[in-house]
């Protein structure tokens, strides 16, 4: 099956390795590297950073529960 073209700024729903099931906002990418933010927490992480395995299964859908936005220009 081929990987899903990701849009930024969308949200998809991730599976981790355990079975965890996290929604994660595709963020884009630049010079280093893939950029997501957990939904939940709000953080942001590059791909390189993770240290299991994971898998996008689609697009979260809209009404999904996620964290509020964080406020532009800064990390909480």
């Amino acid at each position: 099956m081929p990987a899903p073209l990701l849009v930024p700024r969308r949200t998809y729903l991730i599976e981790l390795c355990s079975g965890e099931r996290r929604h994660w906002q595709y963020l884009g990418e630049d010079d280093t590297g893939t950029w997501w933010r957990d939904r939940d927490s709000g953080r942001e992480f590059s791909e390189a950073s993770l240290m299991y395995a994971w898998t996008v299964l689609g697009e979260a859908l809209p009404e999904t529960p996620a964290a509020p936005e964080p406020p532009a220009g800064g990390q909480s």
